[in-house]
């Protein structure tokens, strides 16, 4: 039991590095712009660029593990992101930030990857959707946290303050990895290390059309929360002229929801499909994505705003243990690959949002009208793209 109970908290603190790493500098990214002399837009690129980094290092992380075990990459990615992590904390300008944040996405991506692969190591179907969702618990705590921990360590210090911070926390998983973590894939199990072999299960992934409905929909899903991640900063403080303080509030609140969202899609896998509750998740998705388009463009001030995006993020939490589960389900022996795969779909397509996003500045429109567009994109993915075959007519011979 007491085993059991420290993996989970390994495997969440590990699935929580990616986006800690993303979300805690969020409060200081309007000052980074100020300090180097650059565009929102072109600030936003270490927003997307660590995204494109997550999911890049996913595809080469994941299907490692499948051949290695899962520990030994593991252990290798969490070593170069201190690496990184320093590198940003130094960068003196917005390019080498900008080159450091895609090294730091890069590895981060293995925590991510490999977590996940874990997961479906040791558990499949409504027992890995019901895991991924408990993990919400640890690792959903760190997009609701760390706005908040960046927020007051930029009241005693500068945005590379934080970067230390991250850099801190790199290393004690790096300890905890090597001392604590055990191996979940046994030599016996383990692919061939071959290219044509990996590139082979890629493709056959690709070519499986469930897999890749519910990775289409966890990507553009994901690429919506990113559009609000890299876009609320500006919308919260320049446009509605709030503090960092009061960001770092409202961004826990959505986190917040989204936590309760998962822990009750938990609860609901007892007694529903994963299918089914994606389906009820996603209508409601699309319909609080309306009513944030309609508060930004009929300009109705923050409580509308907030309380949309609150109500997006709690039906969000519902659809990343369903979407992976069912995406997952059929594909054991390669669970590495399937879940590089996936997470290269979720941040891949995450990393077009955010600069699009910062076209539009400071007004609430371009991403309201991004997150709309992209959660009909999501459900089209799951319900009609991944939509379960037909089952051919029964004929009656008289």
């Amino acid at each position: 039991m007491e085993r059991g109970f420290r993996l989970f908290l390994i495997l969440g603190a590990l699935s929580a590095l990616g986006p800690a790493s993303m979300d805690i500098y969020l409060p200081g990214l309007p000052t980074l712009t100020r300090e180097f002399g650059t565009t929102e837009s072109t600030a936003q690129l270490t927003v997307s660029l660590y995204l494109v980094g997550l999911g890049v290092g996913q595809l080469i992380a994941g299907p490692m593990s499948d051949v290695r075990g899962r520990r030994s990459p593991l252990m290798a990615a969490l070593a170069v992101y201190l690496v990184a992590t320093v590198l940003c904390a130094v960068a003196p300008g917005i390019e080498v930030l900008v080159v450091s944040r895609l090294l730091q996405g890069a590895t981060a991506a293995a925590g991510v990857v490999i977590g996940r692969a874990m997961v479906r190591d040791l558990f499949a179907g409504k027992a890995a959707a019901r895991y991924l969702s408990r993990l919400v618990l640890i690792y959903g705590l760190a997009p609701m946290l760390a706005p908040l921990v960046g927020s007051q360590i930029l009241r005693f210090t500068s945005w590379q303050g934080v970067f230390v911070v991250l850099g801190a926390a790199g290393g004690a998983l790096l300890l905890v990895t090597a001392f604590a973590l055990p191996e979940t894939l046994p030599p016996e199990r383990r692919q061939p290390a071959s290219v044509r072999r990996t590139v082979t299960s890629l493709g056959d992934l690709l070519g499986h059309r469930r897999f890749l409905g519910y990775a289409l929909a966890l990507g553009f899903g994901t690429a919506g929360v990113a559009a609000y991640v890299s876009g609320s900063p500006f919308v919260v403080q320049d446009h509605f002229g709030k503090s960092p303080q009061v960001f770092g509030l409202l961004f826990a609140l959505n986190a917040t929801a989204m936590v309760v969202g998962s822990q009750l899609n938990a609860q609901l896998l007892g007694r529903y499909e994963p299918r089914r509750l994606l389906a009820g998740a996603l209508a409601v998705m699309i319909a609080a994505a309306f009513a944030l388009t309609l508060a930004a463009v009929k300009d109705l001030g923050l409580l509308p705003y907030a309380g949309s995006l609150v109500l997006f993020m709690a039906t969000w939490g519902f659809v990343p243990a369903n979407a992976i589960a069912l995406a997952s389900a059929d594909h054991p022996d390669v669970a590495g690959s399937a879940s590089a795969l996936l997470g290269l779909a979720q941040y891949g397509i995450a990393a077009v949002a955010a600069p699009v996003v910062g076209v539009g500045g400071s007004s609430p429109t371009p991403m309201a009208l991004v997150i709309l567009v992209l959660a009909m994109l999501c459900t089209v993915s799951a319900l009609a793209i991944a939509r379960p075959a037909r089952r051919p007519p029964i004929s009656v011979l008289r």
